[in-house]
This record gives C-alpha cells, sequence and structure tokens, in this order.
C-alpha cells in the first residue's frame, strides 16, 4: 500500500480550557486510558504507514511535547507551521513534501486528537480508500453514521454508489451542509443519506495539490515557492513567507466543497471528535448518580449529571 499519513496536529483546542491549553493541547491530553489522543491516532495507523512516511504537521511550540509521546518518529517527520492558518495551508505543505519524495503516493490526512474506539473497523476502511485513491484521481472523505441530530458537525450527502468491497460502499459526493440547526438536522437524519462530515481525508498528494492550484490559487503559489526551496538554506525562510501572506482556510471550504470528483466512504468505528466537555461526558464511564470524570475521591452531596476534573 503505498500511502503516507499526516497527522494534523497544530490546534490548541480552545473548547476544552482548561484541561486544554497552549503548552498543553488537546492531542498530547490522556483522556482516556494510558495513551494520548495523538498517541492513539499513531497507533492505529500501525501495519498501515511506516515511521518514515508518516508526518506530524504542528506548531513549533508543540513540537517538542509531541515529539516526547512520538518518539520514534525522526526530526524529518515534522512539518512545523510558524502559525495556525486552518487546515488548507496545513496540508498543502504536507502534500508538498510527499509529493516531492512520491509522485504517486497517496495521503492519509487524519486529525490528531480524534477518538476511534473500533480500530480493525478504522485500518478496513483506510485500506479501502487508499486503494480506490491510488486508482481514482478523486478526493475521497470518510463519513459518519450520525446517531442523533447534531447540531455541531458539519454534513455530507452520498449520491450514487460508485463502488463497493463488501459492506462498504464508496459514494460520490452530492453535497456538503454546514453545522444545521437542530430542525434541518432531524431532517438529515432522518433521509439517511446524510452522514457527519468526519474531516479525515485520502487522496493522491498530486490530485490534492492540482486541487489546491485550481481552487486556491494563492496558496498554491506560495507552496511552489516553498517546494523549490526544500533541502535548501531558504526553506524555513520560504514557510515563514508563505504563513505571513496567505489567509487562513479550510480544506473543507477552500477545496472539498468546489471539488467535482468527491467521494465518501460512510462508516461506523466508535468516531468522536472529543470537541467539548459534554462530548467528554457522553462518552465517559458513569457511576450511580451519572457522575463522571477524573479524580480519586469524589464526595458527592445530592448531585447528578457531571463532570469533575481534578487536576
Amino acid at each position: 500500500m503505498n500511502a503516507y499519513a499526516v497527522l494534523m496536529a497544530g490546534g490548541v483546542g480552545t473548547r476544552f480550557w482548561p484541561r486544554s491549553r497552549r503548552k498543553s493541547p488537546k492531542q498530547v491530553l490522556r483522556i482516556f486510558g494510558e495513551e494520548s489522543l495523538i498517541q492513539a491516532t499513531y497507533n492505529r495507523l500501525s501495519g498501515l504507514v511506516d515511521d518514515s512516511r508518516l508526518y506530524v504537521v504542528t506548531s513549533r511550540e508543540q513540537k517538542q511535547m509531541i515529539h516526547e509521546q512520538l518518539p520514534h518518529l525522526s526530526e524529518e517527520n515534522f512539518l512545523l507551521e510558524p502559525v495556525g492558518r486552518n487546515t488548507a495551508p496545513c496540508i498543502g505543505l504536507a502534500a508538498i513534501h510527499i509529493a516531492a519524495v512520491d509522485p504517486e503516493a497517496v495521503m492519509i490526512v487524519l486529525p490528531a486528537d480524534h477518538l476511534i474506539t473500533e480500530v480493525e473497523t478504522f485500518r478496513k476502511v483506510i485500506r479501502l480508500a487508499v486503494d480506490f485513491a491510488a486508482q481514482n484521481d478523486g478526493l475521497v472523505t470518510l463519513g459518519i453514521h450520525p446517531t442523533e441530530p447534531a447540531t455541531g458537525y458539519g454534513y455530507i450527502q452520498a449520491g450514487e454508489e460508485v463502488y463497493r468491497e463488501g459492506e462498504m460502499p464508496v459514494f460520490k459526493v452530492k453535497t456538503f451542509a454546514e453545522k444545521p440547526n437542530l430542525e434541518t438536522a432531524r431532517r438529515f437524519l432522518e433521509s439517511g443519506d446524510f452522514y457527519w462530515n468526519s474531516g479525515m481525508f485520502i487522496w493522491k498528494a498530486s490530485t490534492i495539490l492540482q486541487e489546491i492550484s485550481d481552487k486556491l490559487p494563492e496558496i498554491y503559489e506560495a507552496l511552489q515557492e516553498v517546494e523549490a526551496a526544500l533541502n535548501t538554506p531558504r526553506y524555513s525562510e520560504q514557510v515563514e513567507r508563505m504563513y505571513r501572506h496567505i489567509k487562513g482556510i479550510s480544506i473543507d471550504f477552500g477545496v472539498m466543497q468546489q471539488a467535482r470528483e468527491v467521494y465518501v466512504i460512510p462508516v461506523e468505528m466508535g468516531w468522536n471528535d472529543v470537541g467539548s466537555w459534554e462530548t467528554v461526558y457522553s462518552i465517559s464511564p458513569k457511576d450511580k448518580h451519572l457522575n463522571a470524570g477524573e479524580y480519586d475521591t469524589l464526595i458527592n452531596i445530592r448531585s447528578g449529571k457531571n463532570y469533575v476534573y481534578s487536576p
């Protein structure tokens, strides 16, 4: 499998304050068990991608703490952003590095801070997505089967089925929908053809660079200058210059919603983006009073349905 992985790990998890702070961002926290979220993401890729083909895009400030948690990665596996500019520049930066090494490479792009409990299902759908992307010049994303009319996620509507492997179909994407209100989310859930947008992507490095060239020419022009400086003393300066001049934009808004060849693979794999304290509470074990959290001793006086965190 000619795959490379990119872990997007530059966020600070502001919705998860005070547990998540700039110097201890969400991806390095051990919220569920002994592994941090980024360690769990890395371990899920075992057997899919060699360490030499795995890149972490993060900030200079966070690089050291992440490297301490992923000691098997070399310095060259870390791509450092001088400032956050959302996901499109982040993905473009990784793509030029990967394409320079392997023009036919398929990229697996993952947020570093998501929870997935059904690891083998994840690996199975990633293999399917990589094989499909390798044979098609399209953009593949994973859609999560919705379990409730959630208003905190974007949605993807599936269109025509174009491929199937066993019980896993691949659909052409019909439309993307921004985070809906509750009434719209209920309609999406009832329709049966809408899925949560997971923010996980699979595509050829060359394909996403072509899409960025077509849809985000300012970013692509800056990426070309960085590409020309790869493996030279000018590299860091060019990255600084790029991030100083470009505007931040997400890959969803900048590319995915405009591209024509976009595909979605629906999957149920125990996914959660761990986006808020409410989310953490909903998936945490609870006592008989429906309290959950991280604490040694809890004195409960007529209280219930709380998440308790004691540093």
